[in-house]
């Protein structure tokens, strides 16, 4: 049995389609759809006997928990499955099992040995699934519903989300705000509107990009959203030891904070850089003073220009640059050498199509090729001789109508001709 249900809130679980084998166990298929999701290269290894049965649940965008089966349900990725809640039972779909689970739990900080692990229940049943997907289509509605009573209130904070439990029981409303609110009028209207129990959660800017999703500037889907869990600070500090410019609008992700993807390089171009000099000095030089204005961490070139021509950038190698600095500290005045080109080009490291790969006819053979270039060079020629034609019966009839116009300007021409032929035929 197949079970279509198009709703944005399933989507935003990694399910668009559930299915059910004949004991009436549902599942889902789709892997890898899902926010957060992790590849079990451990699938194979048998799970541990020491470690407890315990497996990763995950539920609405980047939620997810960790359950221990206690009943020894034969579990796989992608079952849905009902979960213990407070208060009541939610549903959720398996999306780790075996070795991995206990690599994972250390991500998130949880230890699958303590004994207050929730429990996984059973494998969800259809009445399971319909009270499922009634909680489902309410989250949308609920939001909106939400925002307004948070403004009517005039409440300084932004509810980004409304997560229903399976059992349609409880709401978990997550909003965003810069300082601390007050929102208990705000939960007793949500729960006499509602009647259901009410959870408030602030989320961060981050991590309100992460549930929503989307794609980068690089092309590719959100960190956020598909393996950061741990939010670490960012700074403009970052990107100055990288040599990047402080554009705004390039270093803002779509949450508006800077990207996270300013410190996955960081520790490199600071190991890199402890041995650079202090560039906040100028060069003293024979020629004045030089001020440095950019650097090639990796290539480890620095560029000078002088106070006088600060368009002329001259390029020092690290090594340089520090004797350059111990000369100046003995007061002693450098040279700066301007390196002359030689005349030997060097090899370019850009991508070169060696094998023709990007040829659209590299399939055709060579007289497939040959015919199609004859029909080309037959197609222009007679493209030039049908051009030709057709600019002579253009001059043709500009003459024509030339010398209409004269006839029609001039009359006396008309007279003359008639007087001329009389005088023939009279000889």
């Amino acid at each position: 049995m197949i079970n279509k249900m198009g709703s944005n809130g399933l989507i935003a679980r990694g399910c668009r389609t559930v299915k059910s084998d004949p004991s009436d166990a549902h599942y889902c298929e789709n892997e890898g759809c899902c926010k957060l999701n992790v590849f079990n290269w451990l699938k194979e290894i048998p799970i541990t006997p020491t470690y407890p049965d315990v497996v990763e649940i995950r539920f609405k965008n980047t939620r997810k928990g960790f359950y221990l089966n206690v009943n020894g349900l034969s579990l796989k990725p992608g079952d849905i499955v009902a979960v213990e809640a407070s208060p009541g039972h939610d549903i959720g779909i398996i999306s780790l099992i075996g070795e991995l689970v206990r690599e994972q739990s250390k991500k998130y900080n949880t230890t699958i040995e303590n004994p207050d692990l929730k429990k996984v229940y059973r494998k969800a049943k259809s009445v399971d699934i319909e009270k499922w997907r009634e909680a489902i289509e309410l989250e949308h509605t609920t939001m909106i519903k939400a925002r307004k009573l948070a403004e009517d209130l005039r409440l300084n904070m932004k509810i980004g989300d409304v997560e229903y439990q399976g059992d349609k029981t409880k709401a978990i409303f997550y909003y965003i705000a810069d300082d601390r609110v007050d929102f208990r009028e705000l939960i007793k209207i949500l729960a006499e509107n509602f009647k259901v129990r009410i959870e408030m959660r602030q989320i961060g800017a981050r991590q309100e990009a992460g549930r929503i999703g989307g794609i980068g500037s690089c092309g590719r889907e959100l960190c956020c959203s598909t393996w950061i869990s741990n939010f670490v600070s960012v700074t403009t500090v970052s990107a100055r030891f990288q040599e990047i410019s402080l554009n705004p609008q390039k270093l803002a992700g779509q949450c508006a904070k800077l990207k996270c993807c300013l410190n996955y390089e960081l520790d490199s171009y600071l190991d890199a850089r402890k041995d650079f000099p202090d560039t906040s000095q100028p060069l003293n030089t024979f020629d004045g003073l030089a001020f440095h204005q950019k650097t090639d961490v990796f290539r480890q070139m620095m560029w000078y220009s002088y106070e006088h021509d600060t368009l002329n950038f001259i390029p020092i190698p690290i090594v340089k640059v520090k004797e350059f600095y111990s000369a100046n500290s003995k007061g002693e005045k450098i040279k700066l050498m301007v390196e002359e080109k030689s005349n030997t080009t060097e090899k370019s490291m850009d991508y070169n199509n060696v094998v023709g790969e990007d040829s659209l006819t590299r399939f055709d053979n060579k007289k497939q090729l040959q015919q199609r270039e004859n029909r080309n060079k037959n197609r222009n020629r007679n493209r030039d001789n049908r051009d030709i034609r057709n600019n002579n019966m253009n001059n043709n009839n500009n003459n024509s109508n030339n010398n209409s116009d004269i006839i029609k300007k001039e009359p006396r021409i008309i007279k003359i001709i008639k007087d001329n032929k009389e005088n023939k035929s009279e000889s």
